[in-house]
């Protein structure tokens, strides 16, 4: 099929790190590896970034006549023609950011409507958010095919189906084979612990926070961390980190081509994940093998099994992050167990591989799908 892939969020083709678009481009590989064309025509392109909810109605408005040039493009290609594609896929659809231009193209073109990483909040439907949400509504009751990755959204999504749509649980993954480098991890040094994460405000800065007040608990142990990521709060995380001196280093924005290496040098990861959907660095940790101690949020359980390849702790509760921290500072055994056992759960169950397969059994039933 050719496969146009629309992201409303985040473009998969900008530079800038991030979660979303690292999801985007293996969604790219995936639908490549099983032979379709992914097509990303600048016509289906929106800004980027989220809009203030008092834009959104304008938004609605630009978006209706943007479908409205799209369908007559594609409608004046011959039948045959390499950008006239024959599958809507929409990657991340909600409230701030929904998907106004799918249910519009696919009603009007009787084309296959898929929506990867759609959610549903109620609490959304009134108030300047109502407008976005809408249209998330909108879209779920246009679409054909929903892939869900985060467990948090199944219900919400399922209730605004139409009869006949499908829901598919499509597991987070990654290219796991980068991440099986041999170990770094100086003996002869306290043990590494290593985080990544974006350095924005509001949930990011939240989670560094409850990063640092787990550090100041822990300062009596023997540790060093080192923080990954870049932002426009990097400076306010700075000084969070700063009564912990040069325990805590900075290694800023790292190519994605560069992060095994970093992987491969710590002893264990570490995120708070505050209000987090399921987060990408942690499949990437765990393929180095290894462990993590993280917040119980969001999808987060479903890409670390408490017990078995990390640990799991209260949201935003430094006290009992710091306990699984130290507990696992303490006993090098159970961080070898946990690290071994996550390099082999994420290989078994997050790797493209195994999301190719579940990606190709849900696109099998659109055959025949049209409007």
């Amino acid at each position: 099929m050719r496969v146009l892939l629309h992201t409303p969020l985040k473009a998969p083709d900008s530079p800038v790190p991030s979660g979303d678009r690292e999801m985007a481009r293996g969604l790219v590989r995936l639908l490549e590896r099983l032979g379709h064309k992914v097509l990303m025509p600048a016509a289906s392109r929106v800004v980027p970034g989220v809009p203030p909810m008092d834009a959104h109605l304008a938004r609605e408005r630009r978006a209706r006549a943007q479908a409205a040039r799209l369908i007559a493009r594609w409608r004046a290609l011959p039948a045959h023609h390499p950008e006239r594609f024959d599958l809507w896929f929409t990657y991340h659809c909600y409230y701030r950011k929904p998907d106004w231009l799918g249910p519009i193209v696919t009603r009007a073109l009787r084309i296959p409507y898929v929506i990867a990483e759609a959610s549903h909040a109620p609490r959304r439907a009134q108030g300047p958010t109502r407008i976005g949400h809408r249209a998330v509504e909108r879209a779920l009751a246009a679409v054909d095919l929903v892939l869900t990755v985060n467990p948090r959204d199944v219900a919400g999504v399922k209730a605004r189906l139409r009869p006949g749509a499908r829901q598919v649980w499509l597991p987070p993954f990654i290219d796991v084979a980068p991440f099986r480098v041999p170990s770094r991890r100086d003996p002869s040094q306290p043990p590494l612990l290593m985080s990544v994460g974006m350095m924005r405000t509001r949930d990011k800065l939240d989670s560094y926070r409850v990063l640092a007040r787990a550090f100041a608990l822990m300062k009596d142990k023997e540790w060093r961390a080192l923080l990954v990521g870049d932002g426009p709060a990097r400076t306010e995380i700075e000084g969070l980190m700063a009564p912990f001196g040069a325990r805590v280093r900075f290694a800023g924005a790292v190519p994605r081509a560069e992060l095994p290496a970093l992987y491969a040098a710590a002893d264990l990861y570490l995120w708070p994940a505050i209000n987090e959907a399921y987060g990408m660095a942690f499949l990437e940790a765990q393929a180095a093998g290894l462990p993590v101690v993280a917040g119980r949020t969001g999808g987060v359980p479903a890409v670390v099994a408490d017990g078995v390849t990390g640990l799991l702790t209260p949201i935003g509760d430094a006290a009992s992050f710091a306990t699984a921290v130290v507990r696992l500072l303490e006993t090098p055994a159970e961080r070898a167990r946990l690290g071994a056992a996550a390099a082999a759960r994420v290989a078994a169950h997050h790797d493209e591989r195994a999301a190719a397969h579940a990606l190709a059994s849900a696109l099998a039933t659109l055959k025949g799908v049209r409007r």
